[in-house]
């Protein structure tokens, strides 16, 4: 009898997650960016979700947990309960970089979370304050080298893409730089444009419309592709440089225990919404790249995490930003 009873209230459960899922959301989801509002992180989810709350017919709300360099919105995000309500604007930094750079993790990027979908590829620049002495990268590099002692350089907080992405940039050349964390990368390009700080290894959706009317330098994209919208902008590659490969892509995940069907059907909102033509025009206006439809699949991300953990760690230790 009591295996019978058992056996039925399996079966009930097994029944249940899936018709919760099939009514999923019947309330507002709270997407947790973890970076300070006004950043290229924050820029991308907010273009993103106002397609994906018409989808799914309930909105997305932003709740935006900076600090750590992205830990503190993602360890939040990982301890939510599984229940669809709760997500994460995951990406480079968050699941593939900054966790590594932690003796001590405070989640696991594979064990504590479902993955839904990569969505979107974006390029770093080398985005430097107006009055900043050189026309050219090589003019940059030779003023670093003289002057490394005095200059500074922001990124959106210790471990994140930015900063990594300039520890490398410095060790190529053989400086050593003050760096100056944020909460996000908003609060950074405001001190940089008030000349505060010398630079910051920004995304292109920030950077490029300040490099446009004059109020930033760019010198440098830091890509194996001339990145869109910022064509005229040699790669570091192209200047010899060719280990500064340190773009950005961004996803979305849930916390562990998350239904599958709920990770499906996110993955396949997300994928219509970058199908929208406004979402994909908007996209291409702040040079962010739409990823192709297979590799929007909770799948390939699982997969794709786990080669760019590996791929990144290779010049992260060398860089002597993994704990030994």
């Amino acid at each position: 009898m009591k295996k019978a009873i058992v056996l039925a209230l399996c079966v009930v459960a097994a029944w249940a997650a899936p018709a919760a899922a099939q009514g999923w959301p019947t309330r507002p989801v709270t997407l947790i960016v973890p970076f300070a509002a006004g950043g290229p992180v924050d820029t991308i989810a907010r273009v993103i979700t106002v397609r994906m709350s018409e989808l799914l017919g309930q909105q997305i709300v932003i709740e935006n947990v900076g600090g750590a360099g992205g830990l503190n919105g993602a360890t939040r995000a990982s301890k939510a309960a599984p229940d669809g309500y709760t997500m994460l604007m995951s990406g480079t930094a968050v699941l593939t970089q900054n966790p590594q750079m932690q003796k001590v993790r405070p989640y696991d990027p594979m064990a504590d979370f479902e993955h839904a979908a990569l969505f979107s590829d974006s390029a770093r620049v080398l985005l430097l304050r107006k009055d900043f002495p050189a026309k050219d990268f090589a003019e940059f590099q030779s003023y670093s080298k003289a002057n490394q002692g005095k200059m500074q350089y922001g990124s959106a907080g210790a471990g994140s893409g930015s900063h990594v992405c300039s520890i490398l940039l410095d060790g190529a050349m053989g400086t050593r730089i003050t760096h100056v964390p944020y909460r996000g990368a908003g609060p950074a390009m405001q001190d940089l444009l008030a000349g505060r700080i010398d630079f910051i290894a920004e995304q292109i959706s920030t950077a490029m419309p300040h490099i446009r009317n004059g109020n930033l330098k760019g010198f440098v994209t830091f890509g194996l592709d001339r990145a869109p919208g910022l064509e005229d902008l040699p790669t570091a590659a192209e200047l010899g440089f060719k280990t500064l490969d340190c773009g950005a892509w961004s996803s979305f995940s849930f916390p562990k225990g998350t239904p599958k069907a709920i990770v499906d059907r996110l993955a396949k909102v997300t994928s219509d919404a970058v199908n929208t033509p406004v979402v994909r025009d908007r996209f291409k206006a702040l040079g962010v790249v739409v990823v192709a439809p297979e590799r929007r699949t909770p799948a390939y991300l699982n997969k794709f995490i786990q080669s760019e953990s590996a791929r990144w760690a290779v010049p992260m230790k060398s860089a002597g930003l993994i704990p030994q």
